[in-house]
Formats: C-alpha cells, sequence, structure tokens
C-alpha cells in the first residue's frame, strides 16, 4: 500500500467508524434481535406455522429458561401427546421426549424421565448430534435413580403385566424402568397358563428375566376302543372342546370346603371337651389335695420319702389335668386353622375367574423371604 493510500483509508475509517458505533447502538437499544439460548440452538419446534404442538413448545421453553419446572414439565408433556406421528416428523417426537425427560430430572421423575429419553434415543438418528450428546447426559442422571429390566417372553405376543399394569404393546424383549423394590411381572395368553415372577429392582442396577408361557393342559375324553370304530370314538370334536374340566373341579372343591368345614367343627368340640375335662380333673385335683392337708398338716408331706399313696395319686391328676390342658388348647387351634382355610377357599373360588386365579409365588431377596399372593379375588 503506497503512502498516499494509506492516508485516504485512514481518513474513511474516521468517517465510518463514527456511524457504524452509532448503529451498533441504535441496534441494542431498539431491541436488535438477539441469538437463541444455547437449548434451542438446533430445535426446531417451532419451524412452520402449521405445527400444532408450537404454542405448548413456546409456553414450554419460557417456562423452562425461567426455571418453572412444572409449568414446563406441563407444557412439554402436552405437546408430546398431542405430536401424533399423522401431525409431526419423528425428529420432533424425539425432540419432545427428550425435553420432557430433562424436566422431569429437575422435578426427580427419574423412572418417568429415564423412560422418555430412552425412547426418544431410540430415534436418535433423526436427532443432531448436539441434542444426543444433551439427552444422553440426562440419561445418565436418572440412571442411578431407577431399577431397569430386561424382559424377554415366549410367545411373544403374550400380554405383560409389572405389579398389574399392563404395559406397551406385546414385544419379545422389553426394557423397562422401575422404581426400587419388590415388583411382580406375569404374562399371560390365551390357551396358556400365566406365568408368574417376582423380582426386587435396585436403583443403578440391571435385571434380566426371562420367561415362558406354558400351553395349557387340555382334557378330552376319548374312547378306549378305537380299533372297532364305536360310537364313542367317532364323536364329534368339539365333545373334546367341552371344558369338562370345569364342573367336576368345582364339585370336588365344593366337596373339599364341606369336608373342611365338618372337620373344623368336630376338632374344635373336641378341643371344648377336652378344656372342660381338664377343668373337671382341676376341680378334683383340688379336693383331693384339700383332704390331705386336713389328714397330715406338715407341707412337706409328699416330699418325703415314706410318702403316703395319696401323694401319687395327686401327682396322676396333675398329670392328667395338663395333658388334657394341653390337648383341647391345640384342638381348638387346629380347628380354627382349618375353618379359615376353609373360609378363605370359600371367597376365593367364588371371586376368581377361572382365567385369573389366584397363585401363591414365593419371594426372596438379599434382605426378605416370604409369600406374594397374586391373581384377582
Amino acid at each position: 500500500m503506497t503512502p498516499h493510500a494509506g492516508r485516504q483509508y485512514v481518513a474513511a475509517m474516521r468517517f465510518v467508524a463514527p456511524s457504524l458505533l452509532f448503529c451498533l447502538m441504535f441496534g441494542v437499544a431498539t431491541g436488535y434481535p438477539r441469538s437463541a439460548s444455547a437449548e434451542d440452538i438446533y430445535s426446531t419446534l417451532e419451524e412452520g406455522d402449521g405445527s400444532i404442538v408450537k404454542d405448548d413448545v413456546r409456553r414450554a421453553k419460557r417456562a423452562r429458561d425461567a426455571g418453572r419446572w412444572t409449568e414446563a414439565h406441563a407444557a412439554y408433556k402436552a405437546a408430546f401427546e398431542a405430536a401424533d406421528p399423522a401431525s409431526s416428523t419423528e425428529r420432533e417426537r424425539a425432540e419432545l421426549a427428550g425435553e420432557l425427560g430433562l424436566c422431569e430430572i429437575e422435578l426427580r421423575k427419574y423412572r418417568d424421565a429415564a423412560e422418555h429419553l430412552a425412547w426418544s434415543l431410540e430415534q436418535r438418528d433423526a436427532l443432531p448430534l448436539p441434542l444426543q450428546l444433551r439427552f444422553e447426559a440426562g440419561q445418565r442422571k436418572a440412571a442411578p435413580h431407577v431399577g431397569t429390566l430386561y424382559l424377554s417372553v415366549d410367545p411373544p405376543d403374550s400380554e405383560v403385566l409389572i405389579d398389574g399394569k399392563a404395559i406397551s404393546a406385546p414385544a419379545r424383549t422389553y426394557r423397562l424402568f422401575l422404581e426400587p423394590g419388590q415388583h411382580m411381572v406375569r404374562a399371560r395368553l390365551a390357551g396358556h397358563e400365566e406365568a408368574f415372577q417376582s423380582f426386587e429392582a435396585q436403583a443403578g442396577k440391571e435385571t434380566t428375566i426371562s420367561m415362558k408361557v406354558p400351553r395349557a393342559a387340555t382334557t378330552a375324553a376319548v374312547s378306549k376302543d378305537t380299533a372297532t370304530g364305536t360310537q364313542e370314538a367317532k364323536r364329534p370334536a368339539r365333545a373334546a372342546q367341552t371344558p369338562t374340566v370345569a364342573p367336576s373341579s368345582t364339585s370336588t372343591a365344593s366337596k373339599l370346603r364341606v369336608a373342611g368345614a365338618v372337620l373344623a367343627g368336630a376338632t374344635m368340640i373336641a378341643g371344648g371337651g377336652f378344656l372342660m375335662w381338664s377343668a373337671y380333673t382341676e376341680d378334683e385335683l383340688h379336693d383331693r389335695a384339700t383332704a390331705l392337708r386336713a389328714a397330715d398338716k406338715e407341707a412337706d408331706r409328699c416330699a418325703r420319702q415314706n410318702a403316703p399313696g395319696a401323694c401319687s395319686e395327686l401327682r396322676d391328676l396333675q398329670e392328667k389335668r395338663d395333658v388334657l390342658r394341653q390337648v383341647g388348647w391345640v384342638s381348638l387351634a387346629t380347628g380354627g386353622a382349618i375353618g379359615a382355610l376353609t373360609l378363605v377357599s370359600l371367597f376365593v373360588g367364588r371371586a376368581s375367574p377361572p382365567s385369573d386365579g389366584v397363585r401363591i409365588v414365593p419371594t426372596a431377596s438379599e434382605r426378605s423371604a416370604g409369600l406374594m399372593m397374586a391373581g384377582a379375588w
């Protein structure tokens, strides 16, 4: 650059610099458009006038930036529920699920957060890398607070219930997030027996369960004389499909309940008789002891080596009284237990549908063991 050209450049800058400074100050004073927040740089949720969720998204972002997490959670949830596949893109749904999960972390709803963030990251190919990293960081925050269950079910079209609540559409494998504690997984399918499995979900740990739902046993009446072609063997298949097991099972159960009630009553009556006999023996023992003390007032008479025969009779009466009393109380307790079981079986038999029976499943963990009753009653 020549000295003359340099002088012209300096003169021009002296003239232009004040103008640039004035424009910059004017732009700031009049609210010149500012850059978006770091969270929204890669967001496309508000693009397009046809989006049905943009109003909820704007409200959610304002609440999020102001730290009003409950309001932000409600707005993102409304937007996520409204964003069905027919009116939104895969990226919009994935982003809404991720933002909803981040709000749930702030509200300490870690199970819901883990579920929404995992669902969002399943569509990671639709998300830009910065959003993937944000949602993965949120998932790492939620993971230490929830238990993760990896569940496989065969047949894959079985209905799966966790703690009595049905989960998503049938699949062969599931990844589920659960609150720490004891849970029951149940799988059922028409024409199959139900499968149960109890387990303890531990925070920050994974549990793997494989369940097989076995086919239900079928009973068909078929004649033994198939070689002669008798009428019994030639009956149509509908005879085999008739549920003949249920009436027989119900009749047997009724007979058992009647027998249980009779046995409980008889046992309790016998226990009462033994206790009455024990009381009668107690009175007899008291009368004989009184008579013996009247004959000889020495306190240690029966403790001597040459104790009279009446002392041995007193000891025999004492043993008899104790045995009768013990047998009486045991009989009463046994009769009460049999009666209680009979009564419970009556209620369970009437309330439980054939397909959803009541089952008692043993449960065990590192800190406890017990029984869990599952089913409908």
